[in-house]
């Protein structure tokens, strides 16, 4: 049995279910702890797994389907894999630095949901939710409000759960016999 990654199979491998895990988690992470629903909590505690499974893992996904031929999901989980990382590896930063950041993340967003505009509903509102979120949030940031702040956090584990159900479908659909969660 070969070890070797650029066999027939590895080509043919589909890692979007993986970035599509990443992202919704690391979503429903940066989402949840942002709203304040479990007490003492910030957005902030998320560094980590914002670093490590949105950022790393959403960048080697990215890579694999380039690698694949797939220049959507390529570019997505890339630039999305680079927000992440950069976010968490940043740290504090000034109230205009983090809006403007945030603000430029949205234009990405933005674009993605553009082109993700043929692909589905789910694809429309993983972006779309994003979009809002990182909009909503920049507000919050630029304008001191943490209520603008909470509710891009809602937005934000809103497109975390559209991602985690994208990802779910796909690796269940057909599995059991019959599509068990549709995706269109």
């Amino acid at each position: 049995m070969s070890n070797d990654a650029s066999g027939a199979n590895a080509r043919s491998a589909d890692a979007g279910p993986l970035g599509y895990l990443a992202l919704g988690l690391t979503l429903l992470a940066y989402g949840l702890l942002g709203t304040g629903v479990l007490s003492g909590t910030t957005t902030g505690g998320a560094a980590t797994l914002a670093h490590l499974v949105g950022g790393v893992t959403l960048f080697v996904a990215g890579l694999w389907q380039f690698r694949g031929g797939d220049r959507f999901s390529g570019t997505a989980f890339t630039a999305l894999g680079a927000f992440w990382a950069t976010w968490a590896a940043a740290g504090p930063a000034g109230r205009h630095t983090a809006g403007l950041f945030l603000l430029l993340w949205a234009l990405l967003a933005l674009t993605l949901t553009a082109a993700a505009w043929g692909s589905g509903l789910l694809a429309r509102a993983v972006y779309g939710l994003l979009t809002l979120a990182l909009v909503l949030n920049a507000v919050g940031v630029l304008s001191g409000s943490g209520g603008w702040g909470k509710v891009g956090s809602w937005f934000a584990a809103l497109a975390g759960l559209a991602a985690w159900y994208w990802a779910t479908a796909t690796l269940t659909g057909g599995r059991w016999g019959r599509v068990a969660l549709p995706v269109k």
